[in-house]
């Protein structure tokens, strides 16, 4: 994603740093790289700031670790509500 940052929701923010504290795993829809709609099942590890932007860093089912800029999500649901 090479557009500049748009800050999400100070709400949405504080959702996701509480999922990150309570270990909570999140469905996350979010746009790849290549603008196509993602979703997946994820366990939440970290939020944090870098580059002016604001990352979430999350491991998938698979076991692998990756990171996405929190503009390109679409929607966080806790996974099983």
């Amino acid at each position: 994603m090479t557009k500049d940052y748009r800050p999400i929701s100070c709400a949405l923010h504080e959702r996701l740093e509480f999922s990150v504290l309570r270990k909570i795993p999140l469905i996350l829809q979010y746009y790849g790289e290549d603008s196509t709609v993602l979703q997946e099942q994820v366990a939440p590890l970290d939020v944090k700031t870098r580059g002016s932007a604001e990352w979430l860093t999350f491991q998938r089912g698979d076991g692998s670790v990756a990171e996405m800029r929190l503009d390109a999500m679409i929607s966080i649901q806790e996974a099983g509500s």
